[in-house]
């Protein structure tokens, strides 16, 4: 569902053949391998990720497309193992509103780039659209209490406009921008698909997930089917998705 995000983060990038790119929380490789497209064989792209089982996926990925200038490095990012100003540019795909100590973060962000160089990032705009109303807003009507573990990971911790900006500013980027957009966001499939996978990869809502007693699932599942279904369009489901991109110069 994510591929036209990721296209539009490349783009909003920008990347140029040559270029030394960070792609920061890589998961399994996107943007990152489609960066090391883009910079072509005298450029390099480093995927940074916490978990070394994801980082073995994307290197495999990498590997299938023929992309020796793409690497892999497990590493923390609030405390990044690269030297002052190694890159020429930085991404991030719905990975910074995880981090711990956001500031931190970004710092150690900041320290990597080369000056001038900028860090482009997209995270989810507000729950309040199609593909969450439908999937984990249904879940939580039905078990109420919290949707995430006080202080735990917030997809949405961004959502507010200019929050990102703020975030970028207080650790000294320059020239910081930020836009919301709305992208296709399809699945091609059934609903009930959409439901699981959901389910399955929406990590800070697993606490509000496992508190669904057994006997209450075909009730979820039959309301979130019916939510979903409503933006099906012949053999897709077309949901669209709200998400902030923004970026700061080093």
């Amino acid at each position: 569902m994510g591929s036209v995000v990721t296209e539009a983060l490349v783009e909003y990038a920008a990347p140029r053949p040559g270029m030394h790119v960070l792609d920061l929380a890589s998961g399994t490789g996107e943007p990152g391998i489609t960066l090391a497209q883009r910079v072509g064989p005298h450029g390099r792209v480093t995927a940074v990720d916490l978990s070394a089982e994801l980082l073995e996926l994307a290197a495999q990925r990498a590997r299938n497309k023929k992309l020796p200038n793409f690497s892999t490095h497990q590493a923390d990012a609030h405390k990044l193992p690269f030297p002052d100003e190694s890159f020429d540019l930085a991404t991030c795909r719905f990975g910074v509103m995880f981090f711990a100590d956001v500031n931190q973060a970004l710092a150690e962000l900041r320290r990597v780039l080369k000056p001038g160089a900028r860090a482009r990032f997209v995270v989810w705009g507000s729950i309040e659209q199609p593909y969450w109303q439908s999937t984990m807003k249904i879940v939580h009507r039905h078990v109420g209490g919290t949707m995430f573990e006080p202080g735990g990971a917030d997809p949405f911790r961004f959502s507010a406009k200019g929050s990102l900006s703020e975030a970028l500013r207080a650790v000294g980027f320059r020239e910081v921008e930020e836009s919301e957009r709305t992208v296709p966001w399809v699945w091609q499939g059934s609903a009930e698909e959409v439901l699981e996978y959901a389910s399955a990869v929406s990590t800070p809502f697993r606490a509000m997930l496992e508190r669904v007693p057994p006997e209450k699932w075909p009730a979820v599942r039959a309301d979130a089917c019916k939510a979903i279904d409503q933006y099906r369009v012949g053999d897709e489901i077309q949901f669209g998705a709200v998400v902030v991109f923004g970026s700061g110069k080093a």
